[in-house]
């Protein structure tokens, strides 16, 4: 790789998808130029994945996709050996053979025509590219969230899966639990009266940039260059790779806010009915971020400084986490990801489904299992590309509010901050000219 060239991550993607068919590392591996008109999953056809990047998260979705006894899991793709080897071992096990082949660059697993669909589960600062590349080679794809760690790349993520075809499900998979869409049910269906107020419960956002010291490394181990990617360059850290680099502004999308936004805010995009819009004004607050929009409704991103811990006075900590507050004329319903759903009102109360008042925890197979349906189906998914993208621009403008500490004004349609230079130079960043 060369080191840093100040292009947009629009010029990346075609200068990498460029690079793929013709560098000489790239032979006889350029992704294949499959797109939207590949045929679909058959109805009795067992769906065929890849995993790219095998860390805490893809455990836990991964756990799930296991379970679905219409697709098998494949391949595997870490640029750390230690990662590759585990991960082999445990869908091995998992099958009872040895089957599931294993890659350092992923764009190898993409190559092969047998392969259906990508698990990404990356850190945040390869999701976009990797679902891009993915797109481009034929691929359906769940990815995790953040999806982007720039509103550009979210924006040119969506492009990227209209133009392709592909189904896109992002990896916000409180869409698919009940209790999340029992309270946004309850909203849409005018049990609270006109909506006033949502609460979106998020990380406290911190912003940092620090390198950690220089330590030598194995490169039959670890790629080092690869696991950078499109990120700017710096030298190695056994601690990065182990998980440091979150909230690290190279690598961590939106100052650490995306962690949670992307389901809660999300969560309240669509309960206000907003999923092809968003906010009109950011307004960065001691304690909180004020999102608001055209019809009046505001959201409030509240920061909680103990998010795994007590979370009052914003939210009921029996919840559990990303919990959500949903506030109109006839009073409130909160939940979270203990399932139980509280209403303000007795009255509101007693409206409220009874199987629905407790249903503990979050069942990641349900999401999961939407996606492979709508693989077939050719449907689209719970959380879609589309859902993504305004909800992820809606996410990132408030944190570029919090960054620059003013109030911002944004147009959802042209999805930029009007007249104002500075704030738009936020929805990209610089990176490093990336070559193979």
């Amino acid at each position: 790789m060369k080191e840093l060239s100040h292009k947009t991550r629009r010029e990346f993607i075609l200068n990498t998808a460029t690079t793929l068919a013709t560098s000489s590392l790239a032979a006889g591996m350029a992704v294949a130029e499959t797109t939207g008109s590949k045929p679909s999953v058959g109805a009795n056809d067992q769906i065929r994945y890849g995993v790219i990047g095998y860390g805490s998260r893809c455990k836990y979705v991964l756990s799930s996709m296991l379970t679905h006894e219409d697709a098998q899991c494949v391949a595997l793709a870490d640029v750390w050996k230690q990662h590759r080897d585990d991960g082999k071992a445990a869908i091995d096990k998992h099958y009872g053979n040895t089957e599931c082949k294993t890659y350092t660059d992923f764009r190898k697993l993409l190559e092969r025509q047998d392969i259906d669909a990508v698990l990404i589960a990356t850190g945040d600062r390869w999701h976009a590219t990797a679902s891009m590349l993915a797109a481009e080679a034929g691929k359906d794809i769940y990815c995790e969230k953040p999806c982007g760690l720039t509103m550009g790349l979210c924006q040119q993520l969506d492009d990227t899966i209209q133009k392709t075809g592909r189904i896109f499900q992002a990896g916000t998979q409180r869409r698919s639990v009940p209790n999340f869409q029992t309270a946004v049910e309850f909203v849409h269906n005018g049990k609270l009266g006109k909506l006033h107020t949502l609460h979106a419960s998020v990380y406290e956002p911190t912003l940092q940039n620090t390198w950690l010291s220089r330590e030598e490394f194995d490169p039959d181990s670890l790629e080092w260059n690869m696991w950078l990617g499109p990120a700017m360059w710096r030298p190695y850290n056994h601690e990065y790779v182990e998980g440091k680099w979150r909230k690290v502004w190279d690598f961590d999308a939106g100052c650490s806010l995306l962690d949670w936004a992307a389901h809660t805010l999300d969560l309240c995009q669509w309960a206000n009915g907003s999923d092809d819009t968003g906010p009109i004004e950011f307004e960065p607050l001691s304690d909180k971020i004020m999102c608001r929009y055209a019809s009046g409704v505001e959201v409030s991103l509240d920061f909680l400084p103990e998010p795994f811990g007590k979370r009052e006075p914003h939210f009921i900590t029996r919840l559990g986490t990303c919990p959500v507050r949903f506030e109109g004329e006839r009073g409130s319903v909160e939940t979270g990801d203990e399932g139980e759903i509280v209403a303000s009102t007795e009255a509101l109360q007693a409206e409220l489904p009874p199987s629905q008042k407790r249903i503990r925890g979050i069942d990641a197979t349900l999401h999961t299992r939407n996606f492979l349906d709508c693989m077939r189906s050719r449907k689209e998914p719970n959380a879609s590309n589309r859902i993504m993208r305004h909800s992820h621009v809606a996410s990132h403008a408030a944190a570029i509010a919090w960054v620059l500490q003013r109030k911002l004004k944004f147009d959802p349609q042209s999805e930029s901050f009007p007249e104002d230079a500075e704030a738009n130079r936020f929805r990209e960043r610089p990176i490093r000219e990336w070559e193979v």
